[in-house]
Formats: C-alpha cells, structure tokens, sequence
C-alpha cells in the first residue's frame, strides 16, 4: 500500500497578500484550498494515508484539516526550520516516513487523479520523478534531462543545454529508494549550506549515481501555483479533473458516504 507525504510548510510569499497570514496550501482554487484537492485526488487512487509537513502558520492547516475531514487518514507533521530551511528541511523532518511505497507531493502541486495513478502504475524505479513535456522552459521551471535509457541524468532550474522536460513535484520512492533518499537527506544536512538547498538537489545527485527513473504524465492536467498569475490557470485545470463516481466540479462522491 502507498502512504503519501505532502510538503506544506512554506508560507508562499509570492502570493502576498492572499498568503500574509495562511500557508499556500490553504490558498483556494476553486473554491477549495489546494490541500483539499490533493487530498481527494489521493483518497480516489487508493493512498492509504498522508502525513502533511506543516511549518507556516501551522495551526491553520490542522484546523483546516478538522474542517475539510479528509476520507484518507491524515495527520500533520511540523517542521521547525521552515523559516531558515528550504523544502530540504521537510523531507528531512519526515525521513523516517520514506517507507518502501510513498509518494512525495509538493504542496503547491495540483493533479488529476489520474496523474497520481499514472505515477503509480508506471513508476518501475526506486526513485521516480513525475514529469511533464512543453515546448518552451523558462527559469521557474524543475527542468530534467534523461538518458537514452529513459532514466534521470539531471534535474534543475539552472540546467542549460538539451531539457526534457520539467517535474511536476510528485516523487515515488519504492523498495530501497525511501532509505537511499532518506540517507542521501542525511549526507547532505551535514554541510549547513544545505539548509538553502531544494530536495531535488538531492535527488540530482542521486541520479548521477543511477536508479533515478521519471514516467511522464503529459497530456494530463495539474497546475503549480507560485504567483497570482497562476490561480487562474488552475482554477481552469481542476474544473478539467475527472473523478470515479464524482460531480467533476466539485469533486464529490456521487454515492453518498463515499467522499464528503
């Protein structure tokens, strides 16, 4: 069974004022916060549970939580560096959680259900990044290069030359990847300049060494958010998700007791 592990602590200064006194995660597309979408499309794929890194305002994301009652257990997780640390801190504060079947989420990162399945069906590595292809990359971007075997060589916002594509910001982590990652995280906290670092950096580095895949999930809808450009976009993208047994523009369960 996978378990889930969604990196939320970030405050997302980027989205001022909307973000001044709630973490991202809670920002609304839709009409839900973005927390509440990624919950639902993890219940319809089977998770079996979520354990959600908080930092920024975190009482907010456990009363949130309280409301929204997610149909997939779910607890929260804080961490306490989210103010001096990148998202490196994150993984780090729930290493321990990197089991041998557990999808890392990014906790801006909206997705079809079908993105998520797909992430599971098709992953084969021990470590697997979810992808996208686009024509043109610009320097947000998580940009990837693979190799002619189609596993990972590198991964980036800086990457210069051939690009690949871009993560989507959900990793798999299957049978000894969670305790290679979670190794790695340790290796690398030892240098305090990590503390600035994102965890795809580890990743990158891990993908030097080998058994770093990628599935490509293209033509499937999800959205990042970061600026106040981007809520429109994906409020467009999550009115395209489609559920099993669900109203698509609400995400409900057609059956009653099966989603609230």
């Amino acid at each position: 069974m996978t378990d889930a592990v969604v990196l939320a602590a970030g405050q997302g200064r980027r989205l001022s004022p909307l973000t001044d006194a709630r973490p991202k995660c809670l920002v609304e597309i839709g009409g839900r916060p973005m927390l509440d979408w990624q919950l639902r499309a993890l219940a319809e794929v089977g998770v079996r549970s979520v354990t959600v890194v908080t930092g920024f305002a975190a009482p907010s994301v456990e009363a949130a939580l309280a409301v929204i009652g997610p149909t997939i257990p779910t607890v929260c997780r804080h961490n306490p560096f989210h103010a001096v640390a990148d998202n490196i801190a994150s993984c780090w504060v729930a290493r321990d959680l990197f089991g041998a079947d557990t999808l890392l989420i990014n906790g801006d990162t909206l997705f079809d259900p079908r993105v998520a399945a797909h992430a599971l069906t098709e992953a084969r590595a021990p470590i697997t990044v979810t992808i996208d292809r686009k024509d043109d990359y610009d320097a947000d971007d998580m940009k990837v290069r693979l190799g002619d075997d189609g596993m990972l060589e590198r991964i980036g916002k800086t990457l210069d030359g051939r690009i690949d594509g871009e993560s989507i910001g959900m990793i798999r982590l299957r049978g000894e990847g969670g305790a290679r990652f979670a190794a790695a995280l340790d290796a690398a906290l030892r240098d305090p300049a990590a503390l600035s670092r994102w965890y795809l950096s580890v990743i990158d580095g891990l993908a030097a060494e080998g058994g770093v895949g990628a599935v490509s999930i293209e033509g499937m809808p999800w959205a990042e958010v970061d600026f106040p450009r981007d809520l429109a976009i994906a409020a467009e993208r999550v009115g395209a998700f489609e559920w099993s047994g669900r109203d698509a523009a609400t995400g409900r369960a057609s059956r009653r007791g099966a989603a609230r």
